[in-house]
């Protein structure tokens, strides 16, 4: 189906973007063929790091018309294999749209590049008194314009929502090289159809973002936050919806099964922090705001509510150092299960009180089929990360027998009213069980979709949908 590259072609695109910006070595190939997803590699053909809109949209022209697949990425910390070249080609990395170009205090918006690391944007805005909230585990290292592919969500979410909350405008590079706006630097628009929302998540399928325009908020001025421990996993994920209840929204909260806070301090002895024999999972819960009396009041009503759950001692945290640490404790779970054991990540979210009848299910596919599986995740958002551990199974089972696992929980979470992806996105590899999600005729829509912007099929061939 599609070219494979020439000398020709490479000439061409040295032509387009400079000689130092195009690679054909293979230390190159190999490093830009994995993103975080387990432990697989689809090297390219050739990795092009463009450093225009112009550039970009001469590359494209050149691929549309010769038939040449196209990876667009960023910094690779995906974990559905979204950014995996499976089909050779070119690799297309955006690390040197690297510029935050405007911040508009007046109007509380900020106007980015897609190579700008989500952190580094957090902190920018930041320094003027202004909040973009989305902040998933790798903000440190990811890139906005992937946050924008696979519209992320972090433990802000609960309270602040994911990133299509807060993406007001696009400028993008359609695979035929046509560069278009996706709408308007405005809060509403009900002006035809939303294109700015159909290309957030599409996971560089439909277009190439080139430009970001995202909505700020006020910075909040005060947070407070506590980690509360449970003897059951099952009751931490019960009084998640019961928080809820009480009429609290926090600005996050996160569950942590044993296991996963076991892998971190494992695996990073700067950290500590007592783990009695008797508490199987915490919540780590947050509030912010700008009345500390307030704040307070919630963080005494959620201690009340918690209580009915066979809740521990809450521990407060009494300093910045102490928030960071613990902070630190929950953004290196990932990581340290990574390290630990080669691993398959299930991305799974149902209504966030089916929390409980989700945690059961995990566990006891886990006993049917002989895997164990350490769990965290954003809990007020119903957001479930099952890290499922190779341990001793054979390639047999890790290849075969799993997946029908993994099918039962996902065949679990739509029962429960959920679906397989909350934040990690479809990518390569959970492209088979979209039918459990989708119907037939829903799933001729995507492919619908996906032809109308790239009737050819060249850019990120093999995601989401065949």
């Amino acid at each position: 189906m599609f070219t494979k590259l020439t000398s020709e072609d490479i000439q061409h695109f040295k032509h387009i973007v400079g000689d130092t910006w195009v690679s054909v070595q293979q230390e190159d190939l190999l490093h830009y063929g994995s993103d975080e997803t387990e432990d697989l590699n689809f090297p390219p053909e050739v990795v092009i790091k463009p450093r225009t809109p112009l550039e970009i949209a001469a590359i494209m022209q050149w691929a549309h018309a010769r038939y040449i697949p196209v990876t667009p990425m960023g910094a690779r910390t995906g974990l559905s294999g979204g950014a995996l070249p499976v089909f050779g080609g070119i690799a297309l990395s955006m690390e040197r749209f690297n510029r935050i170009l405007n911040i508009d205090e007046r109007n509380l918006q900020v106007t980015t590049e897609p190579g700008v690391i989500t952190e580094v944007l957090q902190e920018a805005v930041k320094a003027k008194g202004l909040f973009y909230p989305p902040d998933p585990a790798s903000k440190g290292s990811c890139f906005i314009g992937g946050n924008v592919s696979e519209n992320s969500g972090g433990p802000k979410a609960v309270k602040y929502g994911v990133v299509k909350d807060y993406v007001l405008n696009l400028e993008v590079v359609l695979p035929d090289g046509e560069i278009i706006q996706t709408g308007a630097n405005v809060l509403k628009n009900a002006t035809g159809y939303n294109l700015t929302q159909l290309l957030v998540g599409s996971e560089g399928t439909l277009g190439i973002i080139t430009k970001i325009v995202l909505r700020l908020i006020p910075y909040p001025q005060r947070d407070f936050l506590m980690l509360i421990p449970f003897g059951s996993a099952t009751d931490a994920c019960a009084a998640v919806s019961a928080i809820f209840q009480a009429g609290i929204t926090p600005s996050a909260m996160e569950f942590m099964e044993r296991d996963a806070i076991e892998f971190v301090l494992m695996h990073n002895p700067d950290l500590h922090m007592d783990l009695p024999a008797d508490v199987q999972a915490h919540l780590l819960v947050e509030v912010d705001g700008n009345d500390e009396e307030i704040l307070m009041r919630d963080c005494e009503k959620i201690a009340e509510v918690v209580s009915a759950y066979h809740a521990g001692e809450m521990l407060f945290a009494q300093s910045e150092r102490e928030k960071q640490d613990l902070w630190r404790i929950r953004r290196k779970v990932g990581e340290a299960v990574k390290q630990h054991s080669v691993y398959k990540e299930e991305d799974t979210v149902v209504p966030r009180a089916e929390l409980p009848a989700l945690l059961k299910g995990v566990k006891e596919t886990g006993l049917k089929y002989g895997f164990r599986s350490v769990c965290y995740g954003h809990a007020g958002d119903g957001n479930l990360h099952v890290n499922i551990l190779r341990g001793d199974l054979s390639d047999h089972a890790w290849q075969t027998t799993l997946t029908e696992g993994i099918r039962e929980i996902f065949q679990l979470v739509v029962q429960l009213g959920g679906t397989i992806s909350g934040e990690h996105g479809i990518g390569w590899v959970q492209k088979p069980f979209m039918p459990i999600a989708f119907s037939s005729r829903q799933l001729q829509l995507f492919k619908h979709i996906k032809a109308v912007f790239d009737p050819k099929g060249i850019l990120n061939p093999g995601k989401v949908i065949d």
